[in-house]
């Protein structure tokens, strides 16, 4: 099924989506970070200057207000060079970035999805980014979905267990 974006453009619908799942959530947290990340960058560093020169279809205005796409972060996350040219609190923040899209954000969330969160804001802050209410709304969830998602494991296992004695 294809949707409109907000730009008009046409987007695939994943089938999966049908079911009532919101998946555009993940992506536009991930945006979110990666626009407190860049504002949060050093606008003098070499870090700064590689996104620049890297992604040279993409207007400064928007690489300084952190506007990105789900392939341009994606080009940035698969560049070595980009780690090399971070300072030390930058690097430990885009690090941080990385493990949330991955053992988060992903379609599997890690056993320590609590520590991953927490570094992040840890490493986000110490890079003087803004947290935005998004990511405290995020940190504040992470208790909750473990509740439902081992209050859902045990309905099944109950529901599991009357269907084998009928």
């Amino acid at each position: 099924m294809n949707i409109s974006d907000a730009r008009g453009e046409k987007c695939r619908q994943s089938s999966s989506s049908s079911s009532g799942e919101n998946l555009s959530a993940p992506l536009h947290i991930k945006l979110g970070l990666m626009k407190n990340f860049m504002k949060g960058m050093d606008k003098t560093g070499r870090g700064f200057e590689y996104v620049r020169n890297k992604l040279l279809h993409v207007s400064d205005a928007k690489i300084e207000e952190g506007i990105f796409i789900g392939l341009q972060i994606r080009e940035l996350m698969r560049d070595k060079q980009f780690d090399e040219d971070l300072n030390w609190t930058e690097r430990n923040a885009w690090l941080s970035f990385e493990r949330i899209c991955k053992d988060f954000l992903g379609n599997l969330k890690a056993a320590n999805c609590q520590d991953v969160v927490q570094d992040l804001l840890t490493s986000y802050k110490a890079m003087g980014c803004n947290l935005s209410l998004k990511i405290h709304f995020m940190e504040s969830n992470l208790d909750f979905s473990q509740k439902i998602s081992a209050k859902s494991v045990t309905n099944t296992v109950e529901n599991f267990t009357q269907i084998l004695w009928l």
